[in-house]
């Protein structure tokens, strides 16, 4: 097995667990409550994804690959397949059209920014946090 190993790059545990992002799953209505309480002592980010979708799988990918995730925000990751009835809340809840892949920055209860599709990689995260 080390022959594969070696030719086809398996990665070393260390280096998985560095890639791994702090996603918090998104799974209920209830939570999007906390969310806007939250947000008025620290940012909040919700990424809106589709696991059916080509496009959204690499705009995850390359969000997750230059984004750095550091302290002071929380992440929040909804399956929109999974969790349609959350997407939907959202969409209510904060005012911002549903769109797919789509990143919402939460602050001071309120969205201050979105993005949706390529346009996620585009923007500096830190402009925002």
């Amino acid at each position: 097995m080390g022959i594969f190993d070696s030719v086809f790059g398996k990665r070393k545990e260390t280096d998985q667990q560095e890639t791994r992002t702090p996603w918090i799953p998104l799974v209920s209505k209830d939570q999007l409550d906390g969310i806007e309480k939250k947000s008025r002592e620290r940012t909040q980010v919700i990424y809106k994804h589709s696991t059916t979708c080509g496009i959204s799988s690499m705009v995850l990918r390359m969000f997750s690959s230059q984004y750095t995730f550091g302290e002071g925000v929380d992440h929040y990751f909804l399956d929109l397949h999974a969790n349609r009835d959350v997407s939907n809340a959202v969409e209510t809840k904060f005012q911002v059209r549903h769109q797919s892949p789509q990143l919402l920055i939460v602050k001071d209860g309120k969205v201050s920014f979105h993005a949706s599709h390529g346009a996620i990689v585009d923007i500096n995260m830190k402009d925002y946090i």
